[in-house]
């Protein structure tokens, strides 16, 4: 086999194109095969491509929070099966001790063989947020889980496929034997089906891509993306400067960063010590999350147009201690790590580098239901300010890039009314450049129902930089049908009964530089 040892630049954008549209492929069938409204409408899921080594190549505009994890759960699938991974072998995990976010996000990973490799020579995954995967509430987002075993049903390197047969008997015994049983496992095993379906494209497109190019070149630019990514970041990566920042969060616990430049060898470390020690609730960040906010934070300080990929973390060196709130051992809850901490992360990396306020920082995770119904949904807010723009109004920032459940659809698949959903007048922070506003949501039920809040920056404001002031922290409760008002904390679960109205109103973002 002969080696291509330089890209040429033409075809070098011709591939980063390619393997982020096959990504965009994989996505497009997840989403029309879909059953859950999670997935199928508020395209809360990524897709993404891999090398023999489980690195990430290119993925599709999807989940920040799951596209800088997903090589974590790969590798791990690779270190666990190596030899024993068959060609038709679908696998499914969401082990947060193994480069998964939190239990709802299930990844199915397929290995791609060609002809009689008896190696994989890439994997392809798709990472999808199951509307309910167990646990103590409906929705598999308890506010106040302890353990992950609270949190639902926990899949590690699991065979969903064993060499083409689809293995529903199995699969459907581990959703139902659990102390806290998934709810519906007919939608889990469906949606499995779809991200099954999603990486059987991306095993057909990369066949035709070999098949045109020939093996030696697509691996080849595999590995010359990969490089282009690394030399984008250094470059970004030269005209930063050292940084610190500590930020606290509505518990009191604290992520404190230290960033430094190495000027010589165009690198940067990202040192975690001193944030909080593993917590008693479920704001612990499993690793992967932590890692997958820092690749989000060093890929947007970017300006060339690359796929976010294993060349970016390259000239980053991450520390976290282990046994912190970012680095937890098992079995520490993690449910609100992956939404709410690492939302707190990209913050506190953007005040340590000075180069934007804090967002809302937080995804207003929101999730109802009941035996029949479990509905999950995170809600936009305010963008920070930064060096020469305003915030944006009324987005989902940073980690979160899911989209909103139509109201047409919500009242059709669910007992509920979307009574007012509207922006936040006067909730960004002021300054030269201005915080975006938050949103208040009103949603009122129409049968008995178990809903959940699990959110940040209800006590703590999000912050302002170089002058700026903080945007409006947020604010939940409940309009009982009698009139009587109920507020909430920053996590809550509450019963809703008919005619109850659940209120949120979200935080805005902080303004950048002096008025």
């Amino acid at each position: 086999m002969y080696t291509i040892s330089q890209p040429d630049p033409v075809r070098l954008e011709i591939f980063k194109n390619l393997y982020q549209f096959i990504a965009e492929q994989m996505g497009i069938v997840l989403q029309n095969t879909a059953a859950s409204v999670n997935i199928k409408e508020r395209l809360d899921f990524s897709c993404a491509i891999f090398d023999a080594a489980g690195l990430l190549v290119a993925n599709a505009p999807h989940i920040p929070v799951h596209l800088g994890s997903m090589s974590e759960s790969v590798r791990s699938l690779i270190n666990d099966y190596g030899d024993t991974i068959k060609p038709g072998n679908v696998y499914l995990s969401n082990n947060p001790y193994n480069g998964g976010t939190h239990l709802p996000d299930v990844t199915a990973i397929t290995p791609v063989f060609l002809a009689s490799d008896e190696h994989p020579l890439f994997f392809v995954a798709s990472r999808g947020h199951q509307a309910d995967i167990g646990g103590i509430t409906p929705g598999s987002m308890p506010p106040h889980s302890k353990t992950v075993d609270e949190e639902g049903i926990l899949f590690d390197n699991f065979l969903l496929v064993e060499q083409g047969e689809f293995r529903e008997n199995t699969v459907r015994e581990v959703l139902l034997n659990h102390p806290y049983p998934a709810r519906n496992p007919n939608q889990n095993i469906a949606d499995f089906k779809a991200q099954i379906a999603a990486n059987e494209r991306g095993v057909q497109e990369l066949s035709k891509m070999v098949s045109q190019y020939g093996l030696a070149t697509v691996q080849a630019y595999m590995k010359f993306v990969q490089d282009n990514a690394e030399e984008a970041v250094r470059k970004a990566i030269d005209v930063l400067k050292d940084g610190s920042f500590v930020y606290e969060m509505d518990s009191g616990a604290k992520i404190q960063v230290q960033v430094t430049i190495n000027r010589e060898n165009r690198s940067a470390e990202i040192d975690f010590t001193g944030t909080s020690p593993q917590l008693n609730s479920n704001f612990n960040a499993p690793k992967a999350v932590t890692q997958a906010a820092v690749l989000y934070v060093f890929r947007t300080l970017v300006n060339d147009s690359i796929p976010l990929n294993a060349g970016c973390l390259k000239p980053l060196e991450i520390i976290v201690p282990e046994g912190c709130m970012l680095n937890p051992t098992y079995p520490a809850a993690v449910v609100a790590g992956n939404v709410e901490t690492s939302q707190t992360v990209v913050d506190a990396l953007y005040g340590a580098l000075g180069v934007m306020a804090a967002s809302q920082g937080t995804m207003n995770n929101f999730t109802f239901g009941n035996a029949r119904y479990q509905y999950y949904e995170t809600i936009c807010g305010g963008s920070g300010a930064g060096t020469n723009f305003n915030g944006t109004d009324a987005v989902q920032t940073h980690m979160t890039n899911s989209r909103l459940t139509d109201p047409e659809v919500l009242e059709t698949r669910y007992p509920v009314l979307l009574e007012s959903f509207s922006l936040r007048a006067d909730s960004g922070g002021k300054g030269k450049y201005s915080g975006g506003n938050g949103v208040i949501r009103r949603l009122r039920f129409l049968e008995p129902m178990t809903a959940n809040i699990l959110s940040g920056h209800r006590v703590v404001p999000p912050f302002g930089l170089n002058g700026g002031e903080a945007g409006q922290v947020g604010h939940n409760w409940v309009e009982r049908a009698d009139g009587v008002k109920e507020d909430l904390d920053s996590t809550a679960t509450v019963e809703m009964n008919p005619g109850d109205v659940f209120a949120i109103a979200t935080p805005g973002g902080g303004g950048f530089g002096n008025l």
